[in-house]
């Protein structure tokens, strides 16, 4: 089964993030996962998947323009309806925005006609209610991201779980 990680990234950390979940959804015994930045997709598999996760840096607390703008010109194209949605994203400062970008992302997904994923706290600890945030510290490249891999990847390994479930 296809699941498809959608990003947009300005520094790397939201690519790097990317591939953080794509290793968790990996490890789910008959998944493919492929991470795909919004200007390098292969919609072919995008269509194909049965689920997509989205992420963008906090932009003045706001995904992305170019998020945004992916999200709205694509979605119908790129059969987002019926799918298991699912969001996440970077920041540069812990007060940065992070939970706006995601109910952003997740909001633009259902209205895409999407089913959108949230462990919450059914999955236990670590609670990642609406999608993994993380924060690079100082805005120094990738500093302090490894604190925040466990999450990425414990999300993707939880999404792919309910997409085998769901589908």
């Amino acid at each position: 089964m296809k699941l498809a990680v959608i990003y947009d990234s300005k520094t790397g950390n939201t690519k790097m993030a990317a591939e953080w979940i794509v290793e968790g959804m990996t490890e789910v015994t008959d998944i493919e996962a492929k991470a795909f930045d919004i200007h390098d997709i292969d919609e072919q598999f995008i269509q194909e998947s049965k689920g997509v996760v989205i992420g963008s840096p906090s932009y003045v607390a706001l995904m992305t323009p170019d998020i945004h703008s992916f999200i709205m010109g694509n979605g119908g194209k790129l059969g987002f309806g019926g799918k298991l949605g699912g969001a996440f994203a970077t920041e540069q400062y812990t007060h940065g925005g992070g939970d706006t970008v995601i109910q952003s992302i997740l909001t633009m997904e259902m209205v895409n006609g999407m089913m959108c994923y949230s462990g919450g706290n059914s999955c236990g600890k670590p609670c990642i209610h609406l999608g993994p945030v993380a924060v690079n510290d100082n805005i120094e490249k990738h500093n302090g991201m490894d604190k925040y891999k466990d999450n990425f990847v414990i999300y993707g390994h939880r999404f792919a779980q309910k997409v085998i479930e769901i589908f």
